[in-house]
Parts: C-alpha cells; structure tokens; sequence
C-alpha cells in the first residue's frame, strides 16, 4: 500500500514500513479506546435514568446532556483541527485521550445535573482531538494512491471501539457493577491505552529518517507538497469555502453524522424497551450496529477505488435511499426480538460506509498534508450539528410520541441526503473521467 521508501538520513535504524505500521496500530489502538470513554454514557443511560428519576432525569433529558455534548464535539472538531493543523497530529491525539481520562472520572464522581451536563460537554470538546490528529498524521504516512484503504482500515477503529466498549461494559452491567464504576474503569482502560500510542505513534517520516510520501496533487493546498504547516489562518481556511464540492460534503456529512449519533446513543435504550431485554442484554445486541458497519466500511472502501474509480458521491446516494426505507419500516413499531436487530443490522450496513468517506479520504484528497486535520474537523463539525439535532430530536419524540415517530423523522433525513448526494454526482464527479 506503501511505495518503497529510501531514508534521508543515513542512521535510520528501522524501515519505513515498519515506523508507518507501528504509528497506523498507534493510532487505530488509541481513536478505539477513545470509543471506551465514549460508548460509556450510552451503555450507562437507563442505569442512570433509574437512579436519578428522582431529579427529573428521563430520556429526554439524557438526550439533553448527550445533545449538549455534540455540540461541544463539534465545535471543538473546528478548533482542534486547526490546531492539529499548526502543532502536529500526535500531540492533539494524545492530549485527547488525556483530557478525556479526566472527564469521565469527573462525570463519575458527579451527583446531580449540572455535573453531568458540565463534565460530558467537557468529555466530547476534548475527545474531539482525536480524529483530526489521526488523518493529520495518516497525511504524513500515506501516499495519496492509498487514502481510500487506509482510511477504510483507520475508520474500523471507531467500530472497533464502538464493539468492545459495548460488549465489556455491558458485561460489566450484568455483573452488577454500579454505573459509577464503570466510569472509572473506562477511564483506567483509556489511560492505558493512551500510554501505548504515545510509544506507537511517530508525528512524522522526518522524525525517524524518511521523507514524507507524496499527496493528491488535486488537493485544495497545491503548493509545496511537503510542506505541512500552513502559513496563516487565510491560507488554510479560505480555500474550503471558496470550493463547491466542499460546501456538498458538508451537507452530506450533516445528514450521515445525525443518523449514526442517533443509532449510537440510542440503540441500547431502544433495545431494552422495545425487545425485552435487560439493560445489560441491550447494550451487547447494540454491537450489531457497529459489527455492520466494519463490513460497510471496507465494502464501501474497496467499491470507491476499483468499480467506482473514487466516485464516491453515488455510492452515498445509493446508500441514503434504502437506509431511509429501513427507518420508515422501523417506524411501524414492529415490536419483537429478532426483528428490531435485523433492521439496526442494515442502517448500519448501510450508513456507516458511506459515512466514513468525508472526514476520511475525501478529507484527506481535499486538504493534503497542509489541512487534512481542518478539512476533517470542518466536515465533523458540520456533521455533528445535525448529530445535536438527531441525538436530541430522537430523546424528544420518543419520550413524548414513541419510537415510531423518531424513526419517521431520520428517514426524512435520509432522504435529504441522497437529493444532496446526487446533486453532488451530477455535478462534480459524473463529467470527470476517473
């Protein structure tokens, strides 16, 4: 996947291929364990709910704290990308996962709802470090020609993540271990896992004696391929919104971020409510989503770079109409144990491939080495608008109306986003020969 590469320097003590492999592990090992101190709250939720009832905590109010937290995920996936674009992409990776550490332990010690509104914004403005440190420094590790894969590979890790943090924790509640707890080893588990990518990841080839694999030579930063700090905050943000297919992204990025936020955080409760099962039976069978979404993902990445030639606009279009059919079938209230796991089965098979595209390689093939970590962070945040809405939207109707109704709202969403989807083929990837 990799050219061969000839150090620069002469007392390079290892290969290329090995420091590249040793820093994509760091960095899939380490976004995954951002999952731990993530997933938590969702698994947690109906635990917390029964405990502070008392307070007036319910559905819509967790959907409150969760909502609260995208928007602090968001705004920080514009700030830390910046960032990630002027002091490197292993620093804000590793302050991430630190930050984050600190927040969950917070949000454990916490006993009323102020604490938990304050410590989750707190918790998602610094986990949202950590995306954009890892396209930042895969920009600096991996030739253009293998963006497609290599990001179809890095994007299993928030899966990854998703999976385990699920299964453990849920484990963890079936156990009878309290929700505080369970805060606390999630927060154990991360430090760990920051302490093996901080030895795992290189920022850079220079730092160990190579040079810097070349970058898409369409990318919006056309000037010296190597360099890759921008120069001022002119240069590195003015060329996205001057670019049209950009500007598409970014809507198709709204739609795709407010389904999977929903499904995310809501998957467990609905499970335990509509199937059944016990808190900790739904937060296990939720891993259906994300087990679904890893096939989605490199299914999705191989189809883009082979048949679809890096067409990837009608891959998503595709994808949005049968997604928005599965969500107009879960709003018939199809009430059952098999059935419910089948249809979160497919919006993940559908939803998260096509998902894994913008703040991905699209990123990566619009900002090159000089602002992949922007251009990720821009498309996130502008995704993680319409996940606050969904997350929120979704706690609302199904505490005031039912499921039902919150599923009718997000096949809307679906739809909108094939129109912008196919807007996007039409006009910028139907007339290029690729």
């Amino acid at each position: 996947m990799q050219p061969t590469q000839t150090p620069a320097h002469p007392k390079a003590k290892h290969s290329f291929t090995y420091w590249q492999t040793s820093t994509i592990i760091g960095l899939f090992v380490g976004y995954s364990g951002y999952y731990i101190c993530r997933t938590n709250l969702a698994v947690a939720t109906p635990l917390i709910i029964t405990e502070f009832s008392g307070q007036g905590m319910n559905k819509e109010v967790m959907g409150q704290i969760a909502s609260l937290g995208v928007v602090f995920y968001a705004l920080g996936k514009v700030v830390n990308g910046i960032l990630g674009d002027f002091i490197g992409g292993k620093k804000v990776f590793i302050i991430g996962m630190v930050g984050s550490v600190v927040a969950t332990i917070a949000f454990g010690l916490g006993t009323g709802l102020a604490i938990f509104f304050a410590a989750w914004a707190i918790n998602r403005l610094v986990q949202s470090m950590g995306w954009g440190g890892l396209v930042k420094t895969t920009a600096n590790w991996v030739a253009y020609q293998a963006y497609g894969r290599m990001m179809a590979l890095l994007s299993l890790s928030f899966l990854f993540g998703d999976i385990v943090a699920k299964l453990l924790l849920g484990q963890l509640i079936k156990m009878d271990i309290g929700w505080r707890e369970l805060f606390f080893v999630a927060a154990a588990l991360l430090t760990g896992i920051a302490c093996v990518s901080f030895f795992l990841v290189k920022n850079r080839p220079e730092s160990v004696g190579y040079q810097s694999p070349a970058v898409n030579p369409d990318n919006l930063f056309t000037t010296d391929e190597h360099t890759e700090k921008p120069q001022s905050m002119k240069e590195l943000l003015l060329p996205y919104f001057k670019s049209l297919p950009f500007l598409l992204m970014l809507v198709m990025s709204f739609g795709l971020t407010a389904i999977r936020e929903a499904f995310n955080f809501w998957i467990p409760t609905y499970l335990f409510e509509s199937t059944g099962f016990s808190e900790g039976e739904a937060s296990q069978f939720s891993a259906a989503f994300p087990v679904f979404g890893m096939v989605s993902i490199l299914g999705a990445g191989y189809l883009s770079d082979t048949l679809l030639k890096g067409k990837r606009g009608i891959l998503i279009g595709v994808a949005c109409i049968p997604i928005a059919g599965v969500l107009c079938l879960m709003g018939l209230g199809l009430k059952d144990e098999v059935i419910p796991l089948i249809l979160i089965s497919l919006v993940g098979l559908l939803v998260l491939g096509p998902y894994s595209f913008l703040a991905g390689a699209m990123s990566l093939d619009m900002g090159g080495r000089k602002g992949a970590a922007t251009a990720s962070g821009l498309m996130d945040a502008v995704g993680y608008v319409g996940g606050t809405l969904a997350v929120w939207l979704t706690g609302r109707l199904a505490e005031r109306s039912g499921w039902n109704s919150a599923f009718i709202v997000l096949a809307a969403i679906a739809a909108f986003t094939a129109v912008a989807a196919f807007v996007y083929y039409l006009t910028q990837e139907k007339k290029k020969n690729m």
